[in-house]
């Protein structure tokens, strides 16, 4: 199985070193990383130029997302995925995604449980999941992070790439719940395979990110027959127990404190990321 690693950056020069050695450590013979710029000014283009074994681009874009889609373009592998200038891969993970999907081959595309990390690399708290539910998801929380999120290529050449024209935040969301609607089997490994990092140059740390993210989020479970007012958030609630149930029955445990407010002391009212498409500038700023 080849893997195609697409690594979306812009002035990525505090991380991106991290991101690559995450993945040269797989010990996985198989795989090409494609890092797609979006003209980085910081220093970024230098720590590319010293990886050889990289593919890589430095241009002008139309956002993150347009960086993932044009990676997807460029890709031979079988398998994508989307790794982040800030993310990592722990020791191990490809093999063992392999190594699942040889035993899966069924499988359209995997997730794997995520480990959330600060700026050092330290561990804030892990999180386990039970398997891909498309009604949780799109009534209740998207739980489904994007950088533990595997898609075979031909998922892609069927569905379509990130509707980067539609959304400055969620088509990652967008595309999950795709996944779901459109039948696709998702399956899940339940290891801790990527470090997910909050920091001060990320925009999942960025409050005002969060609050367009739930407003994008709104808008797009909408479309996937969430209901509005009141009987939404009863959808919300039944889901966001269901999920937890679904993880004490499968996992033998649940999350006892939510997520987003063990996070909480690592939000910032506006982290320093920066982006071709004036997403750093969000809620007046402009």
């Amino acid at each position: 199985m080849r893997f195609s690693i697409i690594t979306p950056s812009f002035n990525s020069a505090a991380t991106i070193r991290e991101t690559i050695e995450s993945v040269l450590k797989q010990n996985y013979a198989d795989v090409e990383h494609i890092v797609v710029d979006g003209g980085s000014k910081d220093g970024t283009l230098e720590i590319l130029g010293q990886y050889p074994h990289l593919q890589w681009v430095s241009e002008k874009d139309e956002g993150h997302y347009d960086a993932m889609n044009k990676g997807i373009q460029r890709c031979t592998g079988e398998v994508v995925a989307i790794l982040n200038a800030d993310d990592c891969y722990r020791e191990g993970a490809l093999p063992k995604i392999a190594a699942a999907w040889q035993s899966h081959p069924e499988w359209d595309g995997l997730f794997t449980d995520v480990v959330y990390v600060d700026k050092d690399g330290e561990v804030i708290f892990k999180r386990k999941e039970a398997g891909f539910d498309y009604d949780v998801l799109r009534y209740g929380i998207c739980y489904v992070v994007h950088p533990t999120l595997f898609l075979k290529k031909s998922v892609y050449d069927r569905l379509g790439g990130y509707k980067h024209r539609e959304y400055l935040n969620c088509c990652d969301v967008e595309l999950i719940l795709r996944l779901g609607r459109s039948g696709c089997h998702v399956g899940h490994v339940p290891e801790f395979l990527v470090n997910y990092r909050f920091h001060e140059y990320g925009q999942s740390a960025d409050l005002r990110v969060m609050r367009n993210m739930a407003l994008e989020s709104e808008r797009i479970r909408r479309d996937h027959g969430c209901p509005p007012g009141f009987l939404g958030r009863a959808a919300g609630i039944y889901a966001r127990a269901r999920r937890q149930a679904q993880k004490l029955f499968v996992r033998g445990s649940c999350d006892l404190i939510p997520g987003r407010w063990i996070l909480k002391k690592h939000m910032r009212g506006k982290t320093a990321f920066s982006s071709n498409i004036g997403i750093d500038r969000l809620e007046g700023d402009r």
